[in-house]
Formats: structure tokens, C-alpha cells, sequence
């Protein structure tokens, strides 16, 4: 369904990125119906001690995105108390990325420039895994930002109009409940499967058939 409100830039250059691994499944159909690629940011959050919503979170090569769900005060205040524990939990994380996906799988940003980049997800809770995309497409000379999923909540949808120049969302949930509740069916692929459907991504591009005169 999102696929087929895209048609228009089937034409383009696109690069479509997945936010999340069940991203990768909506993203792969896009992908298939605008020939594009297909690649994955892969971001890990970043807690603090005894904490439940994440203060940050730093991208495969290194984008560190504060959460601006807390005020400037409050993080202001864990960055000076945590400096140390988050420079570690950042290198931390980062190594761990590494050692997933390769060198094959990164994200590669020359792969994004001039390009209509869409952004897509299995869903939205918030923006904040929007924000991390932002600071990480900053030094990229893109030709248009693209905010794609099925379903967000509100607060995400209000982060998608401030950081996508266009956005498709089929569903906006007043009371957003988990991502998984939307969906019958919550199998995520593994890492290595991801990796072979975005190399493979091409291979699959749907041909639309020819209308006869």
C-alpha cells in the first residue's frame, strides 16, 4: 500500500533506508516497486543506569543523538554527571554494530547523495529513532527526505512533518500501545537474513507490466 503511493518517484534515483530490522520488510517492497537500494541505519540506544527511556543513541559510525524528550536541563545535567559511562557505552555499542554488519552491510553515504532518500519504518512510538536519521543525513546532500511507515503515533507523525520533506503514513494512533500490537505477524528477520534481502534487492525489482494500446 505505501509502495503504490510512491509510484511517482519510480523514476527517480531513490535510496530507501531502513530505521529498524522489521523496517527492512516494509522498506524491501518499496524497494522492489521503485527500483531502488535497499540498506539499513542501524542505531543501539543508550541508557542510563536504572533508567527506562534511553538518553541517547549512536549510529554504526558514530552519529551520537541526544533524546530531546528530556529537557535541556535534565541532559545537560546526565552529560556532565555520565560523561565517562557514555563515551564507554558509546564505543561500546558502536564496536557491537561493527561486528554486525560488516563492512558489506554499512550504510554508505555516497550511495545517499543526490538521491531521493525515503526513510522507512514498521512503526513509530516516537520520534526520537527520527532524530538519530536527521543527525546522521546532516553532512549529506540529498535531493528530498522521505518519512515512510505503516503506522505512528502522534507525537511521531509531529517529528515526521518537522524532519521529512514529505511523509506516507496509513495510521496514526492516538494511544500508540507497541508496534508489535499492529501487526498478526511479529517475525523480525535475522541480521544475516536483512543483509541478503538488501543485497539481492535488485534482483527482485518488480517490472510493471505494459498497458496495451
Amino acid at each position: 500500500m505505501l509502495a503504490k503511493k510512491l509510484t511517482k518517484y519510480q523514476k527517480e534515483n531513490i535510496a530507501v533506508v531502513s530505521l529498524s530490522e522489521g523496517g527492512t520488510i516494509v522498506g524491501a517492497q518499496i524497494a522492489m516497486r521503485l527500483h531502488g537500494s535497499l540498506s539499513v541505519l542501524l542505531t543501539e540506544s543508550i541508557y542510563l543506569p536504572g533508567e527506562h527511556e534511553a538518553i541517547a543513541a549512536v549510529t554504526s559510525e558514530g552519529t551520537f543523538t541526544k533524546n530531546n524528550m528530556f529537557s535541556a536541563g535534565q541532559l545537560e545535567e546526565y552529560m556532565a554527571e555520565y560523561h565517562g559511562y557514555l563515551d564507554e557505552q558509546r564505543l561500546t555499542k558502536m564496536h557491537q554494530m561493527n561486528l554486525l554488519i560488516s563492512h558489506d552491510g554499512e550504510i554508505d553515504k555516497a550511495n545517499l547523495r543526490h538521491h531521493v532518500v525515503i526513510l522507512v519504518s514498521d512503526g513509530l512510538t516516537n520520534g526520537f529513532s527520527l532524530a538519530v536519521a536527521e543527525d546522521f543525513l546532516k553532512t549529506v546532500a540529498i535531493k528530498k527526505l522521505i518519512i515512510v511507515t505503516p503506522v505512528a503515533s502522534v507525537n511521531a507523525v509531529d517529528r515526521m512533518h518537522l524532519v521529512g520533506d514529505e511523509i506516507y503514513c496509513l495510521d496514526v494512533k492516538p494511544n500508540y500501545i507497541s508496534t508489535d500490537h499492529y501487526y498478526d505477524d511479529n517475525t523480525i528477520p535475522t541480521a544475516d537474513d536483512m543483509f541478503i534481502v538488501m543485497k539481492r534487492i535488485s534482483t527482485n525489482w518488480r517490472v510493471e507490466p505494459l498497458l496495451s494500446c
